[in-house]
């Protein structure tokens, strides 16, 4: 069954990159509608999925290289639908539910086994640290996506071609406002989630250097960011750049250091 719901997880992540993607072979408007159903449908089989390798496995289904991928494309996912529900687009589903999907393959080909914690050390506090991380991360994912689109459709503008891009990216501003918006909320849940896990490292003697490397860089890229939204009153062009590339160097690191680093920490 958790093999199944994450096979149709990521066919409905990409069926709603397919109909979000319609303008290009013809025409047509989006149907915001079709799209958001969709991956209201991935995201509702990618939970059945977690919650059934929670039941069967012996820790949380956040734990291991492979569940934390799965769950990692989940917030993906889920992020992606309340945007695209709360700005009634769906231009955003061509580039972060491919990304989605491209995670939870990666997870379902590494394997889901979770990793075994001593049970003493294992609670809630332990989940919500990697639960908002993730989250986190994924409104920093957003952020990159938004911002994205919107330097390829101020191209666009400049250029004067106003071909499928332009019918199908949203306006400037609405990309503008939820690449803003997507950064506060990685802020806010890198800041929960390190703060969380700090105190469940000092309360149970859990340190691991390439955890709080990466995790205080993100945490560092998306302070970075929010203070020059909020603070510096940074233009959306630069915004734009800068979110791409701090997302980018979360993962280009996240990258290094499993690639460096044996036993790097249960999630990372």
């Amino acid at each position: 069954m958790i093999a199944i719901a994450h096979l149709v997880a990521t066919l409905c992540y990409l069926g709603a990159a397919a109909l979000a993607a319609a303008p290009f072979a013809r025409p047509v408007r989006v149907s915001v509608r079709w799209v958001t159903l969709t991956l209201a449908a991935g995201t509702t089989a990618h939970i059945v999925a977690l919650v059934g390798l929670a039941r069967t496995g012996a820790a949380p289904p956040l734990t291991g290289l492979g569940p934390a991928l799965s769950f990692a494309a989940l917030a993906l996912a889920g992020t992606l639908l309340v945007v695209e529900l709360l700005a009634r687009e769906a231009s955003l589903t061509l580039l972060v539910a491919p990304l989605a999907a491209i995670v939870t393959i990666a997870a379902t080909t590494v394997g889901l086994v979770p990793a075994v914690e001593p049970p003493e050390i294992r609670g809630p506090w332990f989940v919500a640290h990697i639960a908002l991380s993730f989250i986190g991360i994924a409104g920093l994912g957003t952020a990159a996506a938004a911002g994205t689109m919107y330097l390829v459709q101020r191209r666009e503008l400049r250029s004067r071609r106003f071909g499928a891009l332009f019918r199908l990216f949203p306006p400037l501003q609405t990309l503008d406002r939820v690449n803003h918006g997507a950064v506060i909320a990685a802020w806010i849940g890198l800041t929960l989630g390190i703060t969380i896990g700090a105190a469940y490292a000092v309360t149970y003697r859990q340190n691991d250097t390439a955890e709080i490397v990466w995790g205080t860089a993100a945490w560092l890229g998306a302070t970075i960011l929010a203070l020059g939204r909020i603070a510096r009153g940074w233009q959306a062009r630069r915004a734009a750049i800068a979110s791409g590339a701090a997302f980018a160097a979360v993962i280009a690191l996240w990258i290094v250091v499993r690639l460096t680093v044996r036993g790097s920490g249960d999630f990372l």
